[in-house]
């Protein structure tokens, strides 16, 4: 049987303009592209100095968005916050014993939200020959991302930044290999018309999506799980979710 998503990408619109096989995933980011994104970014709870650390990192390579202490605020007084002041996205980060290891992406105010496993994370002080930082909005580029689970989870990630300026020297990579993203981040100069000269900005780490939602975070009790990695299938280790080499889509658990 057809899901609801997949249900309603069939439903007709009516609307000049509108794709009459249009699903929810376009009312999601209705406003993508159009309207800069506005992100608050925060952490579990008692967390690390690497952890926030590291959260001031991804506060650089996120253009517009801010750093909120944990504190107390349980994960329902974190989106009702961030609903009013306008937020377009949650981002909660983990750790296990002081190393960042999970990511949750929310997207508000209805959803989606997409659990990562972090992996392999390297602050920018730790990369050798470190370039410099800027703030610019970067260029993105996406790699292998050619299923429609793939094509979901690029435009998850694509959405938490603004349209950059033309002349902006700055890009963003997600490479996915096996269903393991691998995130860089690079400044660039051109010297002269015929070279470029790339230095690595940091930091860096490897995300591996296991779940997504259609609700926000604070809903995943209670709403409909869109996909979710079963690490106890004989074959889930063989399948490519992200990419066409096998991109079928395990059942919700």
């Amino acid at each position: 049987t057809q899901s609801t998503w997949e249900v309603q990408g069939l439903l007709e619109s009516g609307v000049e303009g509108i794709d009459p096989l249009a699903s929810h995933e376009d009312d999601e980011y209705r406003w993508a592209g159009v309207e800069d994104p506005k992100i608050m970014l925060t952490t579990s709870h008692n967390p690390s100095s690497k952890l926030k650390e590291f959260t001031s990192e991804l506060k650089l390579i996120l253009p517009n968005s801010f750093r909120v202490n944990r504190g107390r605020f349980q994960t329902k007084q974190i989106i009702d916050a961030c609903k009013s002041n306008n937020c377009t996205d949650l981002i909660i980060i983990h750790e296990s014993r002081g190393i960042p290891n999970a990511l949750e992406i929310s997207h508000l105010p209805y959803g989606p939200t997409a659990y990562f496993s972090l992996a392999n994370v390297v602050m920018r002080h730790d990369i050798p020959n470190v370039g410099p930082s800027s703030e610019v909005y970067p260029h993105l580029i996406f790699h292998n991302f050619s299923s429609k689970l793939g094509a979901r989870v690029q435009n998850i990630l694509k959405y938490l930044f603004p349209v950059p300026k033309k002349e902006s020297m700055r890009v963003m990579s997600f490479f996915n290999d096996n269903d393991f993203i691998s995130f860089r981040h690079h400044v660039f100069e051109r010297p002269d018309h015929h070279s470029v000269d790339l230095s690595e900005a940091g930091p860096r780490f490897e995300m591996q999506l296991y779940k997504l939602i259609l609700g926000t975070i604070d809903q995943g009790d209670i709403c409909e799980v869109e996909w979710k990695l079963n690490t106890f299938t004989r074959t889930a280790v063989k399948r490519k979710f992200l990419s066409d080499s096998d991109a079928r889509l395990m059942e919700s658990q």
